[in-house]
């Protein structure tokens, strides 16, 4: 399959969903069991660029006409699991979501208010039909959400530097755990949050993700994925990340009373990712 370009995109990381072939239908699960055999799948830096590349035409295409027939492919305990892209359904739930993100002139600029409200109409009109849609990958901007981090534990924390060279590989700094181990770390991160403090974002936060696992398989996978961050975090401080170690270990303070503790871990996170905010807003 042909590459938009080599340009690495690096401000994005991923939160997924494998999902046995067994949870979809009939006619989708032979589609997928015969895609999973291909020796060519994409990356997602691929679905990156074929996004960027459709903002270049003018008037810029903000959402892809036809739905992503692409998917990211695991084997768990010898079961093949998939991730679809889903990439129109996630690029019209982003499209409602950006002007929070950009100045309405900026915007403007970027997506004219027309192209905007003719996908708003399309998305309508397809949700309208497809009430119960839901995307298998979440994505983050220049960050991992804190909440993310709630649902794996350092243990399945997977780092690879990658290599030197033109050629070589990229660094990959992942976690993956089963579905329901996921689910369980959000039932006890909110149980401690909810005891410990008010309402807030990251009770918010941990309830969304939570009720987005209840829609998926018991028998699935979920991955944290770093994507095009890991050449966003200066060099050497991404070995040393264990954001994950950070986050557990403020919610088992939290479940104790230790507020120093809790506050402690918490501010390692904001000192770690300050370097990262700090080249969003330069860019």
């Amino acid at each position: 399959m042909p590459k938009v370009s080599s340009v690495i995109v690096p401000y994005a990381a991923y939160l997924r969903v494998y999902e046995p072939l067994a949870a979809f239908p009939d006619d989708e699960r032979a589609h997928w069991t015969r895609y999973a055999r291909r020796p060519d799948r994409p990356s997602y830096q691929d679905e990156l660029r074929r996004s960027l590349a459709d903002l270049l035409p003018t008037p810029p295409v903000a959402v892809p006409v036809h739905e992503s027939a692409d998917a990211f492919v695991t084997e768990v305990d010898g079961v093949v699991c998939v991730c679809p892209w889903r990439t129109r359904l996630r690029g019209w739930q982003a499209l409602g979501e950006v002007a929070e993100d950009f100045p309405e002139p900026v915007l403007d600029a970027l997506i004219p208010p027309v192209v905007r409200r003719q996908s708003a109409q399309d998305y309508e009109r397809w949700l309208e039909r497809n009430p119960d849609a839901r995307p298998w990958i979440r994505t983050a901007t220049w960050q991992v959400p804190i909440n993310w981090f709630a649902l794996v534990s350092d243990a399945e924390r997977e780092y690879d530097e990658g290599g030197d060279g033109e050629a070589a590989a990229a660094p990959v700094l992942r976690y993956r755990t089963p579905m329901v181990q996921a689910r369980r770390r959000v039932a006890r991160g909110l149980r401690a949050l909810r005891e410990a403090v008010d309402e807030g974002p990251l009770i918010d936060g941990l309830v969304d993700v939570g009720r987005w696992l209840e829609e998926f398989h018991p028998r699935s996978l979920v991955e944290l994925d770093y994507g095009g961050l890991v050449h966003a975090l200066p060099a050497g401080e991404l070995e040393a990340d264990h954001s994950a170690a950070d986050v557990a270990e403020g919610i088992e303070a939290l479940r104790h009373g230790d507020g120093v503790a809790a506050g402690a871990a918490y501010g390692r996170l904001v000192e770690r990712w300050r370097a990262v905010r700090d080249r969003r807003s330069a860019n």
